[in-house]
C-alpha cells in the first residue's frame, strides 16, 4: 500500500524502512532533514511540510505520526486536516495516553475519518524482529491499515483491541508490566551480585535462558549487557521512564485495583534519580538519633536520655 510516516526518530525511521523493504510505497516528513534525506536514500518520497503529505497520497489515505506525545500530535493533526477526506485514516503510532486518543477520535469521527491508536513496542530491535502492533479504533480504519502492520510486525504481532483508545491502553498497562519484570530482575541480579559466592551473572543469564521458567528477551538482553560490560561501570544508576507507567498507575488508582509490584517498580525509578535521597537521609539521621547507629560522614552517638 502507499501511506506516509511523519516523524522519522528511532522508531519511526526504521518503520519506514522496514515498510520499504516489504514492497510499500511510503511518503515522509521530519523536522529535521537528515533523517529525511536517509529515507528517501531507501526509496521514500519526501514532502515539503506536514500540511502537503495528504496531497502525495490518494483515498484512503494512510498517514502515521510517530511523533512524543502531547500537544504535537494535535498540532499534526491539526496541520492535516485540510488535506483529508472521509475515509482516510490517521494514526498514532506514538506513546499518547489512550484519554487522549479517544478524545482525538471523537475529534474526527464527523469528518468520517478514521483515528487509530496504535501502540507500538519493539524498540531499536523492531526494524530486525518487527513490531507488536496494538491497535484500538474502527474496523473499517483497521482493514485500511492491516497491509502495513502485517509487514511492521512479526507473525500474529498485531491486533486490532478494540474501540478508540484501547490500542494505546493495552501499551500503557504492557509498559506497566515492563517497570516490573524490570525492577524483579534487576534486585534479583543485585542481590546475586552481593553474594558471597562471585557469581558470573553473565553465566548465569546464559543459564537461564536455557529452559528456566524466567526464559525471556529481556534475560536475553541483560546476557548480552553483561557479555559487554560485566559490571556495568559504563552505566548511571539513572533510570528514566516514558510516563507510561505513571499513567497505569493513576488507572489502577481511578478503577481500585491494586497494583503493587508495578507502583514499586515506578517509584524505584524515581529513586534511581537521587544517590542523595533526602528520605534515606532524614531515615539515617532518626536511626543515629534512637538508637546511636552510625552514619557516613557523622559519627556514632548514643540515644538521648529519655524525658
Amino acid at each position: 500500500m502507499k501511506l506516509a510516516m511523519i516523524g522519522l526518530g528511532r522508531m519511526g525511521g526504521n518503520m519506514v524502512t522496514r515498510l520499504l523493504r516489504g514492497g510499500h510505497q511510503v511518503v515522509v516528513w521530519n523536522r529535521s532533514q537528515d533523517p529525511v534525506k536517509r529515507a528517501v536514500v531507501e526509496g521514500a518520497v519526501s514532502a515539503p511540510s506536514v500540511a502537503d503529505v495528504p496531497k502525495r497520497l490518494s483515498g484512503p489515505r494512510a498517514i502515521w505520526i510517530m511523533l512524543p506525545n502531547g500537544p504535537l500530535v494535535d498540532e499534526t493533526i491539526d496541520q492535516l486536516l485540510p488535506g483529508l477526506e472521509k475515509g482516510d485514516v490517521v494514526i498514532d503510532g506514538g506513546n499518547s495516553r489512550y484519554i487522549d486518543s479517544k478524545r482525538r477520535a471523537e475529534k474526527l469521527a464527523p469528518r468520517g475519518i478514521h483515528f487509530m491508536d496504535q501502540g507500538t513496542s519493539g524498540g531499536s530491535w523492531g526494524l530486525e524482529v518487527g513490531y507488536c502492533c496494538m491497535v484500538g479504533g474502527s474496523k473499517e480504519g483497521f482493514k485500511v491499515i492491516e497491509p502495513a502492520l502485517a509487514t511492521l510486525a512479526p507473525k500474529d504481532g498485531y491486533l486490532h483491541c478494540g474501540a478508540s483508545g484501547s490500542g494505546h491502553f493495552v501499551k500503557m498497562v504492557h509498559n506497566g508490566v515492563e517497570y516490573g519484570m524490570l525492577q524483579a530482575m534487576g534486585e534479583g541480579f543485585h542481590l546475586m551480585k552481593a553474594s558471597e559466592y562471585g557469581l558470573d551473572l553473565h553465566a548465569v543469564c546464559k543459564l537461564w535462558n536455557q529452559g528456566s521458567v524466567v526464559r525471556s528477551w529481556l534475560l536475553e538482553l541483560a546476557e548480552r549487557a553483561l557479555a559487554e560490560d560485566p559490571q556495568l561501570e559504563t552505566v548511571e544508576a539513572w533510570v528514566e521512564d516514558s510516563g507510561e507507567g505513571r499513567w497505569t498507575i493513576l488507572d489502577a488508582v481511578d478503577k481500585g485495583v491494586p497494583t503493587p509490584v508495578l507502583a514499586h517498580s515506578l517509584f524505584a525509578r524515581f529513586r534511581s534519580r537521587d544517590p542523595k535521597n533526602f528520605s534515606d537521609r532524614l531515615i539515617a539521621a532518626l536511626r543515629r538519633q534512637f538508637g546511636g547507629h552510625a552514619v557516613k560522614g557523622g559519627k556514632t552517638i548514643s540515644a538521648p536520655a529519655k524525658a
